[in-house]
C-alpha cells in the first residue's frame, strides 16, 4: 500500500482476534503496514510480528473507541468485528443489532476526525434486503443489512471514504465456526478416536462458493486501495461445490479420519446457488490463487496441531 506519509502506513483491524482478523493481522503485517488490531478481551503479543499491537477496546464503548482512534490515527480501517452466528441470532437478536449495526456505526462517527481514512467493512452476502422486510430470514441477515445501509449512508452523509465487502464462504487456517472448519474439527477429533458422534450435513448436493482467507484479504487490500466510496463489492470464487464433493474431499486428506460418520440429509433437488463473480476486482487483476485441496488441507493441519480459538 503506497501512502505518502513519512512514517509507516497504519491499519486499524476491529475483530482481530477472530478467524479473518488473526489473518488479517499477519497479512498487513507482512506487507510493511503496521498493524493494531482491536480485540475486546486482552491478548498476548504475536511472536515475530513487531509491527502488529492489539488494543482492548469494546466498540461499543463509544468514548474509548474515540480516543484510540485519535491516539492511533489510522491510514486505513478494516472492519470485521461483530457477531455473524445465524442460530445465535434467533436467541440474542438484540446483541446482533448492538454488534453489527451500534459497533459500525459507533467507529465510523469515531473516524469522522479522519476524513482521509479509507475504510473497509466487512458485510454478508446473507444480508437482507431492507427494500423487502417481509421477506428477511433471520436476525442475523436483518442486522448485515442494517450495517450496510450504515455504511453506505455514512460516505454519502459525511464523505468519508467507506466500502463495503460481501465476501462468500471464507476459509483455510484459523479459527473459523463455518462448515469446512467445523467439518475439519470433526474429522480430527476422529482421527484421535475421540467419538464425536456424526457431523450432520443439509444435503449433498446444497451448493456454496468457498474462497481462501488469504485470497479475501488480498482482495480487501485492493478494495481498500482503490475501491470507490459507497460501493459494494463481491469477494468470492465465482464457483460453487456441492457440499458432498467439499465432505468426500476433505475424508480423502485424512488418514484414520476418513471414517469419519457423516449424517446426510435427505438430497432431494439442488437448492439454487447464488453465484456471483467478483468483476471489478478481475478487472483490477485479482483471482484467487489457493485452490480447494489446499485450503482445505492447511484447515484440517490448523486443528491437527492443536489450535483453537473463536471466531
Amino acid at each position: 500500500m503506497d501512502k505518502k506519509s513519512p512514517r509507516m502506513p497504519v491499519i486499524l483491524i476491529t475483530g482481530a482476534a477472530g478467524f479473518t482478523g488473526l489473518n488479517a493481522c499477519l497479512h498487513f503485517a507482512s506487507i510493511g503496514m503496521s498493524v493494531a488490531g482491536l480485540v475486546r478481551e486482552s491478548r498476548k503479543q504475536p511472536e515475530g510480528l513487531d509491527n502488529v499491537v492489539y488494543y482492548q477496546c469494546d466498540l461499543l464503548d463509544h468514548q474509548r473507541l474515540r480516543e484510540l482512534v485519535a491516539s492511533l490515527n489510522p491510514d486505513y480501517v478494516l472492519h470485521l468485528g461483530g457477531k455473524n452466528a445465524v442460530s445465535e441470532s434467533w436467541e440474542h437478536p438484540v446483541r446482533f443489532m448492538e454488534a453489527n449495526v451500534m459497533g459500525t456505526v459507533y467507529l465510523l462517527d469515531a473516524l469522522r476526525q479522519l476524513p482521509q481514512c479509507r475504510i473497509l467493512v466487512a458485510g454478508s452476502r446473507l444480508k437482507a434486503s431492507l427494500e423487502a422486510p417481509e421477506r428477511v430470514v433471520h436476525p442475523y441477515g436483518l442486522s448485515k443489512g442494517l450495517q450496510q445501509a450504515a455504511a453506505r449512508s455514512w460516505s454519502v452523509l459525511f464523505k468519508q471514504e467507506v466500502v463495503t465487502a460481501e465476501s462468500s464462504n471464507l476459509i483455510g487456517p484459523g479459527p473459523s465456526t463455518g462448515f469446512c472448519a467445523l467439518l475439519a474439527r470433526h474429522i480430527v477429533r476422529s482421527e484421535r478416536k475421540e467419538s464425536p458422534g456424526p457431523f450432520r450435513v443439509s444435503s449433498r448436493k446444497a451448493v456454496r462458493d468457498f474462497l481462501d482467507v488469504r485470497d479475501a484479504l488480498r482482495a480487501y487490500q485492493l478494495l481498500l486501495e482503490q475501491g470507490e466510496s459507497g460501493k459494494v463489492y463481491p469477494v468470492c470464487s465465482g464457483i460453487e461445490q456441492e457440499l458432498g464433493t467439499v465432505v468426500d474431499h476433505m475424508l480423502s486428506l485424512s488418514g484414520s479420519g476418513r471414517q469419519a460418520e457423516i449424517e446426510w440429509g435427505q438430497d432431494g433437488e439442488a437448492a439454487p446457488g447464488q453465484l456471483q463473480r467478483a468483476e471489478w476486482l478481475e478487472a483490477k487483476g485479482w483471482s484467487p490463487s489457493i485452490p480447494l485441496h489446499q485450503s482445505l488441507a492447511d484447515c484440517l493441519d490448523y486443528f491437527r496441531n492443536g489450535e483453537e480459538g473463536e471466531s
